[in-house]
């Protein structure tokens, strides 16, 4: 059973953002369905892995996106960013020394974040593009 069901709440308008937005969420599902599975720690090795990677990925074409809409909340947009990719990397490291990180740690600061920064956050550039005229792509 998922802990976030996609919704229409969550969609900002530009598709490809959504689209990376529906799999930070299906990774977030993944995580709690492995916390209640009880799953072993190299299952959060893997999940923390392929956060940070996409993470990382969607964070860059995001980014370029709001540098070419010419964003005016950019900078504070990376720097939320920045945030959650040190957030996870200090997870993994944390994850793989001595520390073992709780899934449950990691599901409930994924929850808070994605469901925060979609919501509140990215909400900002959807509705940016919205007073700029540009069509809204529903996935």
């Amino acid at each position: 059973m998922p802990i976030v069901i996609w919704n229409n709440s969550f969609y900002l308008g530009v598709k490809q953002f959504d689209d990376h937005h529906q799999h930070l969420v299906s990774l977030l599902n993944r995580a709690y369905d492995d916390f209640t599975a009880g799953a072993a720690s190299a299952s959060v090795d893997s999940i923390l892995e392929e956060l940070v990677d996409y993470a990382t990925y969607h964070f860059t074409a995001e980014e370029l996106w709001m540098q070419e809409q010419a964003y005016p909340g950019f900078a504070e947009h990376c720097i939320q960013h920045v945030q959650f990719i040190d957030k996870l990397a200090q997870m993994l490291h944390d994850q793989r020394s001595e520390r073992k990180v709780l899934l449950l740690e990691v599901m409930t600061f994924l929850n808070d974040w994605l469901t925060h920064h979609i919501l509140k956050i990215d909400s900002d550039y959807g509705l940016y593009i919205a007073t700029k005229g540009m069509p809204i792509q529903m996935a």
